[in-house]
């Protein structure tokens, strides 16, 4: 257990909290985690009363984490992965999405937070923001269900369990332009590749045999996306990668176009388009290859990489030798 002078609380509900607990227990920084009801209005309530929707408190996960690891911009980023902040429920519902502190900072923090998301979203945020006012403990047999019970359905994908074991790349320090800001940063060729879905031509762009060591960032938002550690020569004539620097910066969506079943990959922040992936790639690494536009990429040399605010990323960069 790390030093606990360094802890910090959150209480954060979405939907049910089995899930939900598994999803951020599993966050490099979160320390603790246990589930139960939250801000409701009658005493020391039982699973089943909950169930009743009548006693207004919402199924939550009391988070204790190190911000040192994990600041809570962070967190909430990665809460809001699986929590959605959209959702309209009944008053009392105990499914609704809720973020409860307990701490004025932490509370800025959190508003902060759903101001910034809520400028990329069509529909208005709902999420219930209050200062937490009580919270109990749920029964024993809903603590880490999942882990005593793996097969029990859920509602966040294994998937995204497993990426939140890797995520280590804050999305709160980076954020996309507005339309006017990114048509006036980038040429017609970037701005036609990351906003308007086109690929530039094979081998005569800017990365396809380009090996020097450092980092690929998001053309739009500078968020940190492959490492030239994981980046091979595939014959393809654009850059290609073996793994993202994190699974969570990314977006993946089936594309049907051109007469073709693709997976095109997006940047998480920017929401650009960066090209596709494809099950191609060296065994040895995992068998994937993240075929990259340059022009979708803006590329950090290791020796600039900690004035640019890259230097976490140095050490996957020198493991090339």
């Amino acid at each position: 257990m790390k030093d606990r002078n360094y802890a910090r609380e959150i209480y954060l509900a979405g939907d049910c909290f089995w899930g939900t607990e598994k999803y951020l227990s599993s966050l490099p920084g979160v320390m603790e985690t246990e589930v139960g009801y939250a801000n409701g209005h009658t005493e020391n309530p039982s699973y089943e009363e909950v169930c009743t929707k009548t006693t207004g408190f919402a199924e939550t996960v009391h988070v204790t984490y190190d911000p040192q690891v994990l600041p809570l911009d962070f967190l909430l980023e990665m809460f809001l992965e699986i929590a959605d902040p959209t959702i309209v429920r009944a008053p009392g519902d105990q499914y609704r999405t809720g973020i409860y502190y307990t701490d004025t900072a932490s509370g800025t923090v959190v508003r902060t937070v759903l101001q910034r998301l809520a400028r990329t979203l069509d529909d208005p945020i709902t999420v219930e923001v209050q200062p937490l006012r009580c919270f109990y403990r749920a029964e024993e047999y809903h603590q880490k269900y999942l882990d005593k019970n793996p097969n029990a359905f859920c509602h966040v994908s294994l998937d995204k369990i497993e990426k939140a074991k890797s995520a280590f790349v804050n999305p709160s320090l980076y954020e996309r332009p507005d339309e006017a800001s990114l048509q006036l940063s980038l040429t017609p060729q970037q701005y036609a590749v990351t906003q308007e879905n086109e690929t530039e031509p094979p081998f005569t762009n800017a990365y396809a045999a380009h090996f020097e060591k450092g980092v690929y960032v998001d053309i739009t938002s500078g968020e940190p996306l492959f490492v030239s550690a994981d980046k091979f020569e595939s014959g393809c004539g654009w850059p290609s990668f073996s793994k993202p620097v994190d699974p969570n910066v990314l977006r993946e969506i089936t594309d049907d176009s051109h007469g073709m079943h693709r997976t095109e990959v997006r940047s998480r922040v920017g929401d650009a388009h960066l090209g596709h992936v494809f099950p191609d790639g060296p065994e040895e690494s995992g068998g994937r290859r993240y075929c990259i536009n340059s022009a979708a990429l803006c590329f950090i040399p290791l020796e600039q990489m900690k004035e640019e605010g890259y230097g976490y990323l140095i050490p996957l960069v020198e493991k090339e030798g």
